[in-house]
């Protein structure tokens, strides 16, 4: 499982490209154009990014520049250019594979594998841990099995699905529309979707919307997952 960042500014191929790395058990985080992707990196660690060329603020390219100035993260260049002269100067710029559109799915992921094993050997890195545990919550996205407290959760597909992605960003506040872009693949949608589930996952998670443990909501802003505060009741 790696932890993907997706720039891409068409919504029908960003949410494919959602929808196939997610499957795939990965962590995924999109955005539409350079500046967002810039601030996504300062602020997330990602194994690596797919890069559109035909952003709508910032090409490409000089997109490539900056990201390179502040981090040195794999990036896979996905575009419709071709142009072979570009390509050379990309990889020269700083680009670790480029994926010319339209390309399977299947050739994107053989290319990410290709991309991670390079990265994680040169950096002498042992493969990120396959099990998200966020206070006594355990997830293992893909074996696809969820624990609390050592008793195993019965979630639906989108349950654990939306667990797993909060549980993936422990103590960030995820706004209510990327839930649904990332969890549901909409771009838009009914916020009583999200608020269901939420409920839902509260009852299993012994929990109320009251008296939260680990699900909190903050209102007009977003959803967020952390580890439950220490009940002074208990004994230490």
């Amino acid at each position: 499982m790696a932890s993907v960042l997706v720039v891409e500014d068409d919504q029908f191929v960003r949410s494919a490209l959602i929808r196939h790395l997610t499957e795939a058990s990965h962590t995924v985080r999109s955005v539409g154009t350079a500046l967002e992707a810039l601030r996504e990196v300062a602020h997330f660690r990602f194994d690596v990014v797919i890069l559109d060329l035909g952003l709508p603020d910032l090409d490409g390219a000089e997109a490539l520049k900056m990201l390179r100035g502040v981090t040195d993260v794999p990036v896979i260049i996905a575009t419709a250019r071709d142009d072979e002269s570009e390509i050379v100067r990309l990889l020269n710029d700083g680009a670790d594979d480029y994926l010319t559109k339209p390309f399977s799915v299947e050739h994107l992921s053989a290319r990410m594998a290709a991309v991670l094993r390079r990265s994680r050997a040169a950096g002498g890195e042992a493969p990120p841990p396959s099990v998200i545990r966020v206070g006594g919550l355990s997830m293992d996205p893909l074996r696809r099995q969820a624990e609390l407290d050592g008793t195993a959760l019965d979630l639906t597909r989108r349950e654990f699905d939306l667990l797993a992605f909060l549980a993936g960003r422990p103590g960030v506040v995820v706004p209510r529309k990327e839930l649904l872009a990332q969890v549901w693949q909409q771009s838009y949608g009914d916020d009583q979707t999200i608020d269901v589930h939420l409920s839902w996952l509260r009852r299993k998670l012994g929990e109320t919307a009251a008296r939260p443990r680990y699900l909190h909501t903050l209102r007009g802003v977003g959803v967020k997952l952390q580890p439950p505060a220490p009940d002074p009741e208990r004994p230490a």
